[in-house]
């Protein structure tokens, strides 16, 4: 019972504690599932793929985009054609859907011995780290591939990415999204899948 004239404390939800770990592509499900199990559901998620056409390395992101898309999911932002990069970003973040949990997927350059593998976390991405760029963090969840090492001239490494290891990440980071966050048959069969999210 409240006594008369008692301030009512409400609790409010606190964040989780921060979760940051480096994963091979076989533990991408795992970490898909944490989110899931936070009450997450397919049709709550917008991908937001980063990354840029122009770049072998940086095309992780657009690949990612178009692969989801092409596969039906409605809620995608940065495909290889309308790439989400360092050009458009801050305009475009300002008209991004609300009510919605993002899921953010860049590419990144590590260490040699982390090559092929995934920086993922509970917190917003830093786009174009990396690279030394100062841009705006996005998303609730983070999911960046270490396709290069990060040595010497930035740019001309990603440049000289090979694109055979980026495009098995891609395939490995949505087959680790359509086993997890599938999509149910017929859901947004009255959505035009052609059109991206704007």
């Amino acid at each position: 019972m409240v006594r008369k004239g008692a301030t009512l404390r409400v609790r409010e939800e606190q964040p989780p504690p921060l979760f940051r770990k480096k994963i091979k592509g076989s533990e991408l499900p795992d970490f898909l599932r944490e989110i899931k199990d936070r009450g997450v559901r397919t049709e709550d998620l917008l991908f937001l793929c980063i990354g840029t056409d122009r770049s072998t390395g940086d095309a992780l992101g657009p690949l990612v985009g178009s692969m989801l898309e092409e596969a039906g999911y409605p809620h995608v932002i940065g495909t290889l054609a309308y790439p989400f990069d360092a050009s458009n970003m801050r305009e475009r973040s300002l008209t991004m859907p609300s009510g919605y949990k993002v899921l953010a997927i860049d590419a990144c350059l590590g260490q040699m011995a982390s090559l092929a593998w995934y920086q993922v976390s509970n917190r917003p991405i830093e786009p174009g780290k990396s690279v030394g760029k100062q841009l705006p963090e996005v998303g609730d969840y983070s999911i960046a591939a270490i396709v290069n090492v990060d040595a010497g001239q930035k740019y001309a490494i990603l440049q000289s990415t090979s694109l055979y290891r980026v495009m098995n990440m891609a395939r490995e980071i949505v087959g680790a999204i359509r086993e997890v966050f599938p999509l149910e048959p017929g859901t947004y069969g009255d959505l035009d899948i052609g059109e991206e999210a704007q």
